[in-house]
């Protein structure tokens, strides 16, 4: 069995959490850790917790830096995902079970459920809902929210080898190199969105096992309690497989908490608190802050968002300069943009597709 997750630098405090919790209940696992950097980490070299460490820019992509110089850091993170289960169906050519998991992840038992069924089916994911809200502000929250970001939570996907899980990936790595952006008004959002249309092409199970993938978006039906032998038990029924702390940096994830699950004294809370002396443990405080080394040109400059939409939205730029990193910067970019949103007919759509990508 191979789990795989894709970072930048900033997130290795939680890839390592999130590798330890593996193979701390799935001690058959490889952990192979894919970074979007311009060079590997020294801490994640040789680190006893990674399988593997690849590159982003080594997995196959034609030109990578043309390639990620139209994403944003949470893009890139995502825009890689495809490319990295085609490498690891071409590299690992005896495993049959690959399972993707966000580096926010955190594991609390043997994936038992989901290796069953990936004996029968080739592609696995999960709802970010399992049950109906019944109150406006879960309804807006999460049922809106799932419209908007897509029905399943691409934290976690699993495929088997099979015919049908490689053409799967081969669509979907496909569209990702093409579409994947931050860009909800256009009907995509990074690699998720995707996803809604993955049954309609493709024999996927949607797995609504209450254990995998509890999170801030699902705490509303979800709840959390142990049994006789201390396993953190879902619903009364479910063993806890593992819980996804995302939005955990920007506050989203304790506000979701705090609002939905009020009791202070609820596992949640002892959940949360021990996810974090995780990650302060693998050196959080000193890690996180690490900058993206592809948020900047060659000669130190910082890429402002709009000189990477303009890369992404002008043809004539795009494909004349293949080397962005090295060639070009803000100003020629900025003015480029504005300069092809003054053109007949396109001044308000440019416009609009902008306001929408920049926040």
């Amino acid at each position: 069995m191979i789990v795989c997750t894709s970072i930048c630098a900033n997130y290795l405090p939680k890839a390592m959490v999130l590798a330890k919790s593996v193979k701390q209940y799935n001690p058959d696992a490889k952990v192979v850790v894919c970074i979007v950097e311009r060079e590997i980490p020294l801490i994640a070299m040789n680190n006893f917790l990674f399988d593997e460490v690849v590159l982003a820019k080594d997995l196959g992509f034609e030109n990578f830096e043309h390639f990620i110089f139209r994403h944003s850091i949470v893009e890139a993170s995502t825009a890689v995902k495809g490319q990295l289960f085609r490498y690891l169906l071409g590299k690992y050519d005896e495993e049959l079970e690959f399972i993707y998991l966000d580096p926010d992840i955190k594991v609390y038992g043997p994936l038992i459920e989901l290796r069953e069924m990936l004996q029968t089916y080739p592609i696995v994911l999960t709802p970010h809902l399992c049950d109906q809200e019944n109150t406006l502000d879960a309804v807006m929250d999460n049922e809106l929210s799932a419209l908007k970001h897509g029905a399943y939570n691409l934290g976690f996907l699993s495929i088997n080898r099979s015919q049908e899980s490689k053409e799967f990936i081969e669509w979907w790595a496909s569209r990702l190199e093409m579409f994947c952006y931050n860009d909800i008004p256009n009907g995509i959002f990074t690699d998720q969105k995707w996803i809604d249309l993955a049954p309609c092409f493709f024999n996927v199970h949607i797995f609504k096992h209450r254990g995998y993938n509890v999170a801030p978006w699902n705490l509303s039906k979800r709840k959390i309690t142990t049994d006789e032998h201390n396993n953190y038990i879902v619903n009364g029924k479910y063993r806890l497989r593992f819980f996804h702390f995302s939005g955990f940096d920007s506050g989203a994830n304790e506000a979701m908490i705090n609002k939905y699950v009020p009791d202070k004294n609820d596992l949640v809370y002892k959940l949360r608190d021990e996810y974090v002396r995780d990650c302060i443990g693998m050196k959080q405080q000193e890690l996180g802050s690490l900058r993206w080394s592809y948020d900047y040109f060659r000669n130190g400059e910082k890429i402002l968002p709009e000189a990477r939409i303009a890369f992404r939205t002008i043809d004539s730029i795009r494909f004349k300069y293949f080397h962005p990193f090295d060639e070009l910067n803000n100003e020629f970019l900025i003015q480029s943009l504005h300069k092809y949103m003054k053109k007949e007919g396109l001044k308000s759509k440019i416009r609009s597709k902008i306001k929408a990508i920049l926040n």
